[in-house]
């Protein structure tokens, strides 16, 4: 071939074929989406997660599709330039304005390319201010989330955006937050998924970074009047209640006395401990050290190793605030609950046994529990007034702190908030603890020593008041050096 055809051949180019340029269009939104979602992302107080999802994720998948039908242009070109015969003119450009048919074409591509553009504009920003919502957290993966979404809801944190706990200010967090939301897609995608979902969550940001950005630690609390009420599993359900003056206390001296349960926050004091298990409810070792540098140890007698050897977690809230948010009630409480304000009918016999006892039955679905809840009310109570409202409640109970898909429910989140359904405050002031010239840690088994009982039992009973404390009355009998937990499982009495 001589070089003069050489010189007149066509070469390869992206602007002389729709496909290529469709693709530069797509190649450009999806560059300008990434920068906006990063930028947004950036400077915004706390990260998002599945920002970096769209970011990290989509936008280049757009990127992707866009490189492709640039080549996908370029390869139909090189069909039409491979039929190019020596002697031929170089074709003309791919628009020529002078055609009525390219104006056309032209306008129709400006304007499409003008369109997508600026839904990617604002699809960008929506999609921003969706990942923002809890709806997106909590029912994007449904099956995964609606757990912990369902207890938010109704929780005292259900204002409080999923991220401003999860994740918190700050760059480190923010770039660890990208790199757990890629891996929660793919765990999504391939049912990696533990069920239930595991907690408590390792490396979970310290709560003094957390929680304590809206409560304030130093300031002194003082002492809390609460009133909780039970029903025994009797005929006539037996309403039982005892009134606690809960000695919250403080930690900070500017704001009060320092002492009560919030004692423990690390303000004068360190608290730092060694869990036996994943789930830390086995605590055989415990170091504190005070605002003076001293330290006192204390362990159990079957604690005999190293410390060093082991991973000490440094005290905080969610040591015994484990469950501020995803709360799953047990069915002795729930139903309790209930009874108290009336949502069943106290009237209906042995309702609180028989509630507890349906609730606690194995299901394989919410739906095969809401027959079953149904069909066995309806059998134990024929033509019991309020029989449907009673079912409706039990059902409501149900669906709102049991997951069967997920296999979640209060049998395997504890509760650390107190000591009746789990050992709680007993991890540590068992009685068991002590040091090494046995000076025993603070046993909780004594009443008054984080509350005061003010009153006791029912009607004229809890009228009678007592600033020094009465000493609790079991109903059913005493228990000596029982711990609560020891019987009381959530599922009776």
């Amino acid at each position: 071939m001589s070089e003069e055809h050489k010189s007149s051949r066509p070469k390869l180019s992206i602007f002389r074929n729709w496909f290529s340029l469709a693709g530069l269009v797509v190649v450009g939104g999806s560059f300008f989406a990434f920068l906006f979602l990063f930028t947004m992302d950036l400077f915004r107080p706390t990260g998002n997660p599945y920002m970096g999802i769209l970011a990290y994720l989509v936008a280049p998948t757009f990127t992707v599709i866009g490189v492709f039908l640039i080549l996908l242009g370029l390869v139909l070109e090189q069909r039409q330039l491979a039929k190019h015969k020596p002697g031929w003119a170089i074709p003309r450009l791919m628009v020529d304005l002078s055609h009525p048919r390219d104006r056309r074409n032209l306008a129709f591509f400006i304007g499409a390319s003008g369109f997508f553009l600026l839904i990617t504009a604002v699809g960008s920003y929506q999609s921003y201010h969706f990942t923002e919502s809890t709806t997106f957290c909590g029912q994007s993966c449904h099956t995964v989330m609606q757990p912990e979404f369902t207890t938010y809801l109704h929780s005292p944190h259900a204002r409080v955006a999923c991220s401003e706990c999860h994740i918190g200010p700050g760059a480190s967090w923010y770039v660890k937050s990208k790199i757990s939301g890629t891996y929660q897609v793919y765990a999504t995608i391939f049912h990696k998924f533990p069920r239930p979902i595991q907690t408590p969550i390792k490396n979970l940001r310290p709560a003094q970074e957390t929680c304590e950005q809206c409560h304030w630690p130093k300031k002194f609390v003082g002492n809390l009047d609460r009133t909780y009420s039970h029903f025994l599993s009797d005929k006539t359900n037996t309403p039982y209640s005892v009134r606690l003056l809960l000695k919250v206390g403080g930690g900070d001296p500017t704001h009060g006395p320092v002492g009560g349960i919030h004692w423990h926050m690390n303000i004068a004091n360190k608290v730092e401990y060694i869990a036996a298990d994943e789930r830390r409810q086995v605590i055989p070792w415990v170091r504190m050290t005070k605002s003076n540098g001293e330290q006192v140890v204390y362990s159990t007698g079957s604690f005999k190793y190293d410390p060093k050897k082991h991973a000490i977690r440094t005290m905080d809230c969610m040591d015994c605030h484990n469950r501020p948010t995803h709360h799953f009630q047990s069915p002795n409480e729930a139903i309790d609950q209930a009874l108290a304000v009336a949502r069943l009918d106290p009237s209906m016999p042995f309702i609180k046994k028989e509630a507890v006892d349906v609730l606690t039955k194995p299901y394989v679905s919410e739906t095969d529990a809401r027959q079953t809840i149904a069909a066995t009310l309806k059998s134990r109570y024929p033509g019991q007034q309020g029989l449907d409202a009673a079912v409706d409640e039990i059902q409501r109970i149900y669906v709102q702190n049991f997951f069967p898909e997920m296999k979640s429910s209060w049998k395997v989140y504890p509760n650390n908030i107190g000591h009746k359904d789990w050992l709680g405050c007993f991890r540590c002031h068992d009685g068991e603890h002590q040091t090494a010239d046995s000076k025993r840690m603070i046993k909780a088994s004594d009443c008054n020593t984080c509350h005061i009982i003010l009153a006791q039992g029912n009607g004229k009973e809890l009228e009678n008041l007592s600033a020094q404390g009465h000493p609790f009355h079991h109903p059913g009998g005493e228990i000596g050096d029982m711990k609560c937990n020891d019987c009381h499982t959530g599922a009776n009495q």
